[in-house]
């Protein structure tokens, strides 16, 4: 039966997913043209609570915790581990206050509505993971944005999503220009747990009843640290909450 379902409603939350991105791709730019960055992102944040809350369809719980250790005032460097697609609604939805900023693949900048728009006007990096120095660039334009804004900045330093939830090793270089061109921001590790399993079988079906739970660990101060040193201990955090350590 749940296997039957879970054919049954996929349909029904990715037709909804789909008209989320079309109704909202209009609205992001009106918001622009009308109010700039503020009203613009006011309606990313909506489109993202719907797409995240959406999946309520499928039967998923969704808890986020942690959120009440997060520092205020200052620049924050999100690092995540990477599941699915999932994680960006959650990641813009939970940290909406930190006016996150992406470190994506330059693809994901064109041809998707709504997401690629928010990709390309609002702050985000947007990298050819083959060219090694316009990646860099990108990144320290986006640490020296979210210095000067106290916004935030997501990055997942596993390069790629991890398809059945095994955390990959972390990379440091893009960490290290991050905080080379935000000097004053905090590290947030930030765990998703939930988002593999709820694709265990792709888009289609997606599974019903999962546990989707988002999890800020304690935050980090960078000053000082050897940044390898850093990102691996950040892995490690994210693997003992999941139970991989």
């Amino acid at each position: 039966m749940k296997t039957i379902l879970s054919y049954l409603l996929t349909p029904i939350y990715l037709l909804i997913f789909g008209l989320l991105l079309g109704i909202f791709h209009p609205i992001q730019v009106v918001c622009r043209y009308l109010g700039g960055y503020p009203l613009r992102k006011k309606s990313v944040d909506i489109l993202n609570f719907f797409l995240l809350y959406c999946l309520t369809i499928l039967g998923a719980r969704i808890r986020f915790r942690g959120f009440d250790k997060l520092p205020q005032g200052r620049p924050l460097i999100i690092v995540s581990n990477h599941q699915s697609t999932f994680d960006i609604p959650a990641i813009v939805w939970g940290f909406r206050k930190h006016h996150p900023k992406f470190v994506s693949k330059k693809e994901l900048g064109k041809g998707i509505p709504s997401i690629s728009y928010n990709l390309r006007h609002g702050g985000s990096a947007l990298i050819d993971r083959k060219n090694g120095r316009q990646s860099l660039v990108e990144i320290s334009k986006l640490g020296k944005h979210i210095e000067k804004e106290n916004y935030s900045a997501s990055i997942f330093p596993e390069g790629t999503r991890s398809k059945n939830g095994k955390v990959k090793r972390f990379q440091s270089p893009g960490i290290a220009m991050l905080l080379k061109s935000a000097p004053s921001a905090c590290i947030v590790p930030f765990v998703i747990d939930g988002n593999s399993r709820l694709m265990a079988k792709g888009y289609f079906p997606l599974q019903l009843g999962v546990k989707l739970n988002y999890t800020v660990l304690d935050p980090i101060e960078p000053a000082g640290r050897d940044i390898a040193e850093l990102t691996a201990e950040i892995e490690q955090k994210i693997k003992q909450q999941l139970g991989q350590d």
